[in-house]
């Protein structure tokens, strides 16, 4: 899922640009601090919204209130689209958001949140915390005079909704399919017809036949939209975001005047919400599987091994062209390929492993 379609809508906001100019410098007063953070989501949207406003929350809370973290949900002061521009230029303070959003201000941003075939959350988390990512995060971000920091995570997503069966390679020929960004260009290669919709168009779009198929993020976010009601054919697995990475950038200037310890508790709160927020998508998402199968009727399909080991071929020459861009792109993209090549031996025989394991047939409950 690229959310930034369906933020374009919600972010519009009459009045937004004039808004964005009554922002301000952090107020500091009595020792007190108060940081506006803009959001590329919608005001209370579950899971992304409901997310950033918890980070926000607790880096109140653990401060005991020394720094305020004020939450303007997308279109409250700026669009959603231009939260990485406030804080960059700094009339906002902070942002959450998803940094492939800011592809257009370089490509390597990609890497920060989720590229087609990927690295899974945990091995985001790995690659981020103890591989080198932060580390070059940090010095592509400060180009644009912002500070990243992971906070939040949906999980590997689900491969998307169809009208009919996907069998082979010939089952995508100009099958118009709504997938933007990356995966959608991996999809153009293997023959179908990618289009980028805004959220609040894709279940109408899917009714008129405007288009066969669409991703989303997964079966918590899938069910609330509804697309159960008009296709029935849910794949697994989704290729384009094995672990969608969520951040929350800083101003430059405004991190480096934090102390050495607000620094920490928000480096340190941010840790929180990316775990807390992963372990609820995880807890929604085996609800509203549930729920989608046993009650709506949907019928759940794996992809063929044919159909994805040509995914992976082309997402490998996407990716591979998003680390050409310049010196430091290729330096990130060797990072994370490098990581990549170095995990996945020991996830074979570790959580996949223990996958297949546990879905052996033995009795196990009472």
């Amino acid at each position: 899922m690229k959310r930034r379609d369906f933020l374009k809508g919600a972010s519009i906001a009459a009045g937004a640009a004039a808004a964005a100019s009554t922002l301000s410098a952090p107020a500091i007063a009595s020792g007190k601090r108060e940081l506006k953070m803009v959001t590329t989501w919608p005001k209370g949207f579950p899971g992304l919204g409901t997310g950033a406003q918890r980070f926000a929350d607790k880096v109140t809370k653990a401060s005991d209130g020394q720094l305020t973290v004020k939450l303007y949900a997308a279109g409250e002061l700026v669009p959603a689209l231009e939260s990485f521009d406030a804080v960059s230029q700094g009339s906002a303070d902070m942002y959450h958001g998803a940094e492939y959003y800011w592809q257009g201000k370089h490509k390597a941003f990609n890497f920060f949140t989720a590229v087609p075939m990927g690295l899974t959350a945990n091995e985001m988390d790995a690659w981020v915390q103890h591989g080198g990512g932060q580390e070059l995060w940090d010095e592509l971000s400060a180009e644009f005079n912002v500070k990243g920091l992971m906070c939040g995570n949906t999980g590997v997503q689900m491969g998307g909704w169809f009208n009919k069966e996907i069998n082979s390679l010939e089952d995508y020929k100009g099958l118009k399919i709504r997938m933007p960004g990356l995966g959608g260009e991996v999809l153009r290669r293997i023959g179908a017809s990618a289009i980028t919709l805004p959220g609040g168009e894709i279940f109408p779009s899917l009714q008129s036949g405007a288009i066969d198929a669409t991703e989303w993020v997964g079966p918590w976010n899938d069910l609330a939209f509804g697309f159960y009601k008009v296709t029935k054919y849910y794949y697994w697995p989704g290729f384009h975001e094995p672990g969608s990475t969520l951040a929350a950038g800083v101003n430059k200037g405004v991190w480096d005047s934090l102390t050495p310890s607000q620094q920490t508790l928000i480096q340190e709160c941010a840790r929180s919400e990316n775990n807390e927020m992963y372990a609820e998508y995880n807890a929604r998402n085996a609800a509203a599987l549930d729920t989608l199968l046993n009650k709506h009727g949907v019928q759940l399909r794996q992809f063929s091994n044919d159909v994805l080991n040509a995914i992976g071929g082309a997402s490998g020459e996407v990716v591979g062209e998003v680390g050409d861009v310049d010196p430091l792109g290729a330096k990130i993209y060797n990072s994370f390929i490098n990581f990549r090549k170095n995990v996945i031996p020991y996830a074979k025989i570790s959580e996949r492993a223990y996958a297949d394991a546990r879905n052996l047939p033995f009795k196990y409950s009472k």
